[in-house]
């Protein structure tokens, strides 16, 4: 293929002239289709949990429901290949996934908010995703280059719990991540496993924006008592321990739970409420990471013991698949 047709936006499996182009042309070309796409993105945040069961899901829809909200252009990547959640939290599960002659297009919440999950795509609800690495790589790479994401402030990266193959891939892809937002609940088994995201991120050079202490405290609707369900505080040591921002603390709600379910974000159909009003704090704090003067190169600092074995599964894609 000649080089005018490489400038395209369009994937080698669209443009009806692959047959004449090497492995090493197509490979080229999806690497500057990648770079172009991402290079239309402002910031990239990936939201992660050391375990599942913390609300990182929740943070993350209404993370990017707040940010929309205030103005700006947003998509959110549901990278919970497994268990895609982020379509039913917004109510819009039984949306499909449409395409163009050359692209993947995003089904919008708003008219600024773009959304991409793998639930778009299955035949039913129950249907599983049985993929390894490889496959999960490829598919990370299509919702990354191939959607029509377009000109975006944020982008949101809600990942699975841990610390293996999707946030690898997702961070290889990328380039480069403005941040991770780190979800815990106090309790000392969760604060456990958040820690090693906070590792995690450092070890691939990822500053850490901060974390988010769900779950911290239940307000008694008959008496108006807080009981502490799961500790609280937890969070906030872990930030301090580990010399990163701490960005607030989330109460247990039970109406938050059921407008979850019911696909309504809690910053909008709970304006009003402690959660509302403590989240809309924490993504403005995540505003001001990225727009705030050396605010990223001041978290890096603590980047600089990366691993070398990660580094190196990171610049080679051959390795990372093999590994996993």
């Amino acid at each position: 293929m000649s080089q005018e047709r490489c400038d395209k936006d369009s994937t080698c499996e669209t443009c009806g002239q692959e047959g004449g182009c090497s492995e090493q042309a197509k490979e080229d070309h999806a690497e500057k289709l990648l770079k172009k796409t991402m290079g239309k993105i402002r910031h990239k945040f990936m939201v992660m949990s050391g375990k599942g069961g913390v609300g990182k899901s929740t943070v993350a829809v209404n993370l990017s429901v707040a940010l929309a909200r205030d103005g700006r252009e947003v998509g959110i990547l549901d990278a919970d290949l497994h268990g895609p959640d982020v379509p039913k939290m917004l109510g819009l599960d039984l949306k499909r996934l449409e395409g163009s002659p050359d692209r993947i297009e995003p089904v919008a919440y708003y008219p600024n908010l773009k959304v991409v999950s793998m639930a778009f795509l299955l035949p039913d609800p129950d249907s599983p995703v049985v993929w390894r690495g490889p496959l999960k790589h490829g598919a990370f790479k299509q919702f990354l280059s191939e959607v029509s994401w377009g000109d975006l402030d944020y982008l949101i990266v809600d990942l699975p719990p841990g610390t293996g193959d999707e946030p690898l891939s997702v961070a290889q892809l990328i380039g480069e991540v403005d941040g991770a937002v780190i979800v815990t609940t106090p309790q000392d088994v969760a604060l456990l496993d958040a820690r090693k995201a906070v590792t995690f991120s450092r070890m691939l050079k990822i500053p850490v924006v901060g974390i988010v202490e769900n779950m911290s405290g239940f307000s008694c609707p008959h008496c108006g008592k807080t009981i502490n369900l799961f500790k609280v505080g937890g969070g906030q040591k872990a930030a301090w321990e580990l010399n990163v921002p701490f960005l607030g603390r989330i109460v247990f709600d039970p109406d938050i739970v059921e407008n979850c379910d019911k696909g309504l974000p809690f910053v909008e159909s709970l304006p009003n409420s402690r959660a509302a009003e403590a989240f809309l704090k924490i993504s403005k704090k995540c505003e001001e990471f990225v727009n705030s003067p050396g605010s990223g190169a001041q978290a890096m600092k603590d980047t600089r013991t990366g691993i070398s074995r990660v580094k190196a599964m990171l610049k080679d894609k051959k390795t990372l698949i093999e590994e996993v």
